[in-house]
């Protein structure tokens, strides 16, 4: 009967079998990755349409670019939460972080159900056109989103639904910054609504998918 290998034996081999992890960046380093397609994405955008478009609706209507300000502060916060929350030791607390800027972009957005005389060089949007911003806002979210994913997947996020909701959020207020390059109407009560409901698909969609392909990793 051959003899058992002995402890010092066991772990000697099970140490020569580990495979050394990579150290994940920080979370900061990794949002600032995630920003530079957003970024890149923007700067496409704005070769195509130009800014002369948006600066003037901008500052036909002040409030609307404080909302445009909310939507990038949501989208850069969210976003750093998702990666922080994949960090051993940071508390689900967090997830509050993007309540201020969350607040500016619906407070600041709302503003534009009550007045259309603060705009007078842009038009109202039809529900074509609103039905128009929502694919927008789809379309670009899909992609940020499954980006994040993939950036968060080795990172095995201990609260894969709300870090999935987090991812949600950020790609839907990056797309939603997104946008305002091309946006070319005021916000009126149809408009909001579309975005709102566009807002709260791609978070959805991200809670129920996202959370289930975070927790395989």
């Amino acid at each position: 009967m051959s003899e058992l290998p002995s402890h010092e034996a066991l772990i000697g081999r099970l140490g020569t079998e580990l495979v050394p992890v990579r150290r994940l960046l920080p979370p900061w380093l990794r949002t600032a990755g995630w920003l530079l397609l957003v970024v890149a994405i923007a700067g496409a955008l704005l070769m195509h349409y130009g800014d002369a478009g948006m600066l003037r609706r901008l500052g036909g209507a002040p409030d609307l670019a404080w909302a445009a300000l909310g939507a990038v502060i949501t989208a850069i916060s969210a976003a750093w939460v998702a990666f922080s929350l994949g960090v051993p030791g940071w508390r689900a607390g967090w997830a509050w972080v993007p309540l201020p800027g969350a607040l500016l972009w619906i407070g600041a957005s709302g503003l534009g159900c009550l007045r259309t005389w603060l705009a007078p060089d842009t038009s109202i949007a039809t529900l074509h056109q609103s039905a128009d911003c929502l694919v927008f806002i789809i379309s670009f979210s899909v992609p940020l989103s499954l980006l994040l994913i993939l950036m968060l997947r080795r990172a095995c996020p201990l609260r894969p639904v709300l870090t999935a909701v987090m991812i949600g959020l950020a790609s839907a207020a990056a797309s939603a910054s997104l946008l305002e390059i091309c946006h070319a109407y005021d916000s009126a009560a149809t408009d909001l609504l579309t975005h709102a409901l566009a807002v709260a698909l791609v978070i959805g969609v991200n809670a129920a998918m996202g959370g289930r392909l975070l927790s395989k990793a």
